[in-house]
């Protein structure tokens, strides 16, 4: 599922225009930009090292293995070739593509039974169904609501299971037609791969964001924790719009909202995140849920657990789950956004 993130705000981007060149000082450091593209987006590193065309071709070398574990749209990929398997599916996890499925499967997994299912990657069918998946992208003109039934069936993350045979690993699903999709947190995974690619070669300080999700480290040039913005959550906004600005530093942060990521038949807005529990796309007024943690992957996946269960459901989890923070934007009725946020975001609010 595309889902719309947050944007970053770097501080170098707030010295004068005219500025061309990065200068080591007492307060300036000299970070390099490596950029390119991965998983239907781009991804974008700031960090320190001597040699950024190296370390570009060892970045991209490390995204395709991810793709080869978790992209759907690639056919050949491990989650594809589950996803067109009769009953079950060996995993050699001494391979890389099979390595980053199963990291994937097994956090979904934690995720999905501490959200009650508010996380569930069964939902590929139905993804497909409303025009948000790997099939051919088209508007449901006219709902069928016995085929969404049907295809509901289909979802329950305890229809996936691993067991282990003979000292081998096998994916078995108790359904040939049911599909995995790890769009909710395969980009906050390849986000936490890099950046500790760039770890093991001795960085220290940088930030990773791939379509918005985002790992910091460190500092940025000017030695001063990483500056990240929350969009406002409106389609008319302009990118560059922001509720707030959160300073972070050795954290993660994913953004997950529907204000962008829709289309709209008869008046009726059809958005992306769909509801694991009714088989259609989720309506409440929770606008957007940035959450905060170690692991990108884990703020990603929350984020999209959050979106489908509504403002209180999504705080009080996002409160009693340790080790994550929440900032929450949501419609007032006169309409106005209104804000929310765990005790942990209140130091780091800018």
């Amino acid at each position: 599922m595309y889902r719309i993130r947050s944007f970053l705000i770097y501080l170098f981007l707030l010295l004068t225009a005219c500025q061309q060149a990065q200068i080591d000082t007492s307060s300036t450091r000299s970070y390099s930009k490596i950029s390119g593209q991965t998983m239907g987006t781009t991804y974008h590193v700031t960090c320190q090292t001597p040699n950024p065309s190296a370390l570009k071709t060892a970045i991209n070398t490390l995204l395709k293995e991810v793709n080869q574990g978790v992209n759907h749209y690639d056919k050949s990929a491990t989650i594809s070739r589950l996803n067109q398997a009769s009953e079950e599916l060996l995993l050699d996890t001494t391979k890389t593509d099979a390595k980053h499925f199963y990291i994937n499967l097994k956090t979904a997994k934690a995720i999905f039974e501490s959200t009650d299912g508010a996380l569930d990657p069964t939902v590929m069918p139905l993804v497909n169904y409303w025009g948000f998946g790997y099939t051919e992208k088209r508007a449901i003109t006219a709902v069928d609501s016995l085929k969404v039934t049907q295809l509901l069936e289909l979802v329950d993350f305890n229809n996936i299971q691993v067991q282990s045979k003979e000292g081998q690993l096998y994916v078995q699903k108790k359904h040939p037609a049911i599909q995995i999709d790890f769009s909710s947190l395969a980009k906050g995974y390849g986000v936490d791969e890099v950046g500790r690619l760039l770890e093991q070669k001795g960085i220290q300080n940088y930030l990773v964001d791939i379509g918005g999700e985002v790992r910091a480290k460190g500092v940025n040039k000017r030695g001063l924790p990483w500056q990240l913005g929350i969009n406002t959550p409106s389609p008319e906004a302009a990118l560059t719009a922001f509720e707030t600005v959160i300073s972070i530093e050795n954290q993660s942060m994913a953004t997950s909202g529907n204000y962008r990521n829709f289309y709209e038949v008869d008046g009726i807005k059809y958005a992306h995140t769909l509801n694991p529990k009714t088989g259609y796309p989720e309506r409440n007024t929770l606008l957007s849920a940035t959450v905060l943690s170690k692991e990108c992957m884990i703020a990603d996946g929350y984020a999209t657990a959050f979106m489908t269960i509504g403002l209180d459901r999504a705080y009080e989890i996002a409160t009693n789950t340790p080790n994550i923070e929440a900032y929450f934007l949501y419609a007032l009725d006169n309409g106005s956004i209104g804000s929310k946020y765990t005790k942990g975001m209140q130091n780091i609010i800018k």
